[in-house]
């Protein structure tokens, strides 16, 4: 049997998960780079990384298998055991999101809704916006300024740990993580022993 035939092509990803993904990326770039010269373009991103987040929450729950919260929302320990036996290389090797990639994708869609909250706060004390005449608008401004910075740069951090962790499993598990993004199907090496069962996927 040649290496080709002992390999697995499965559907991963649904084009809508795929669409997120890199327009939520292409949003959140544009919306951090145009911050303070180009305040329309911004605000849009922002509202536009609103709505991207609304459908992740509902593609969660109503979504394909892969894309769903609880094919990939773990408890701490399952998260903690993972990151521990990334250490030995020998980490276990999931078809979709990892415990440790799942915490990532929650983290990020609260950092980003925070960011857009408090960005559309800051406006509404300006009495424009969503959030216009609501009670928030009274809100210190300096201070929800600095909530919104605060919260940008943090979803700028994890966007960096999670590149981190995309380029450390690519590596491990000898998969290229940005391709299956992009096409929404992964590679498995049927000779790999450590991999969570696969019975019943879509191949292609």
């Amino acid at each position: 049997m040649s290496s080709k035939d002992s390999q697995q092509v499965i559907k991963v990803w649904d084009p809508l998960v795929r669409v997120f993904h890199w327009s939520l990326a292409l949003f959140f770039t544009v919306a951090y780079l145009s911050e303070g010269d180009f305040e329309t373009l911004h605000f849009y991103m922002g509202y536009g990384i609103s709505a991207l987040i609304a459908f992740r929450l509902l593609w969660g729950i109503v979504g394909p298998k892969y894309a769903r919260f609880t094919n990939f929302v773990t408890g701490k320990e399952k998260v903690v055991r993972y990151l521990k036996s990334l250490l030995t290389g020998k980490a276990e090797h999931y078809v979709g999101h990892n415990p440790a990639g799942g915490l990532m994708v929650i983290a990020l869609l609260l950092m980003l809704a925070l960011t857009c909250f408090f960005g559309m706060t800051l406006i509404a004390t300006d009495n424009t916006g969503p959030l216009a005449g609501t009670f928030v608008a009274s809100f210190n401004p300096d201070l929800v300024k600095e909530l919104h910075e605060i919260c940008a740069n943090g979803t700028l951090a994890l966007v960096f740990i999670h590149l981190a962790g995309v380029v450390v499993s690519s590596l491990l598990h000898r998969e290229n993580l940005i391709r299956a993004m992009v096409t929404g199907v992964k590679v498995i090496g049927a000779d790999k022993s450590n991999i969570e069962k696969v019975k019943g996927e879509t191949h292609v």
